[in-house]
C-alpha cells in the first residue's frame, strides 16, 4: 500500500481549534471569563467584562477577583439567579473577603435579588444593564417604551444575541412580530468606536427601525466599582 506525502496526511488530520483571547467576544459569549487575584470577589456578566477592566484600570483597582459568567445566559434568563448562585457558594467557600453582584435583574424577575438576599450579597441596582449604564432615575424618567437598546457589546454580538436566535436570517417576515411596537434602536454607546456606531446602524437598519446613539460612558457601572 502507497504511503502518502507529508502534504496529504497533514491534510487529513482535524483542524486544531483556533485559540480565543479570553476578552474575545465569542469567548465572552460562551465561555466566561476568570481574570484577576484580588480579595473581592466581582460576579459578573460576560458582556461587561470588557467595561469592568476599563473602569479598574481607570481607577488602579487591584484587589478584584472577576467571575465572568456567559453573557449568552441572558437569553436564557431562568439560568442567571442559579449560576449566580453557584459562584457566590464558590466564592464564600475558598474565602473572600467580600462578593459583589454585577448583574442588574437582567429579566430574572427578581430571583436574583432573592439569591443575593439569602447570602448578604450586594448587587448593582437596576433592572437591566442599559438603567445603569445611562442612569437609573434618567431611564426611567424617559419611560422609552417602544426603544430597542444596544450597548457596544450588543452591538458587536446583534446577530448572536438577536438576529439568529429569533430566526430573522431565515424568516425575516418574523420582523414584525417581534419588533413592530419598537420605533428606535438606541444604542447606549459606553465608547468612542466608529465601527461599533456602524454596526449599531446596521442593526438599525435589519429591524427597520430610526437609529440613535447616545453616549454614556460607563456610567454608574464605574461608581458602584469606585465604591466596591
Amino acid at each position: 500500500m502507497r504511503r502518502q506525502g507529508r502534504a496529504a496526511r497533514l491534510a487529513a488530520r482535524p483542524a486544531a481549534p483556533i485559540a480565543r483571547s479570553p476578552l474575545d467576544v465569542e469567548a465572552l459569549t460562551h465561555d466566561g471569563l476568570q481574570a484577576g487575584q484580588g480579595r473581592t470577589a466581582l460576579i459578573v456578566c460576560g458582556a461587561l467584562a470588557r467595561e469592568i477592566l476599563a473602569v479598574n484600570r481607570a481607577n488602579g483597582a487591584d484587589h478584584f477577583t472577576l467571575r465572568c459568567l456567559p453573557a449568552i445566559l441572558h437569553n436564557h434568563p431562568d439560568r442567571i439567579a442559579p449560576a449566580v448562585e453557584h459562584e457566590i457558594l464558590r466564592a464564600k467557600s475558598e474565602g473572600y473577603a467580600d462578593i459583589f453582584v454585577l448583574y442588574a435583574d437582567c429579566g430574572t424577575g427578581g430571583a436574583l435579588d432573592i439569591v443575593c438576599e439569602r447570602h448578604d450579597v450586594t448587587r448593582i441596582r437596576g433592572p437591566h444593564c442599559y438603567a445603569f449604564f445611562e442612569g437609573v432615575e434618567m431611564q426611567a424618567a424617559r419611560e422609552e417604551v417602544t426603544a430597542f437598546y444596544l450597548t457596544d457589546f450588543l452591538a458587536r454580538q446583534f446577530d448572536t444575541f438577536v438576529t439568529r436566535p429569533l430566526g430573522l436570517q431565515q424568516h425575516p417576515e418574523l420582523r414584525e412580530m417581534y419588533f413592530g411596537n419598537y420605533e428606535t434602536l438606541v444604542y447606549l454607546a459606553q465608547t468612542d468606536d466608529d465601527a461599533l456606531t456602524q454596526k449599531a446602524k446596521s442593526a438599525a437598519e435589519t429591524l427597520g427601525l430610526r437609529f440613535e446613539r447616545r453616549f454614556t460612558g460607563y456610567g454608574e457601572l464605574a461608581t458602584a466599582l469606585a465604591g466596591f
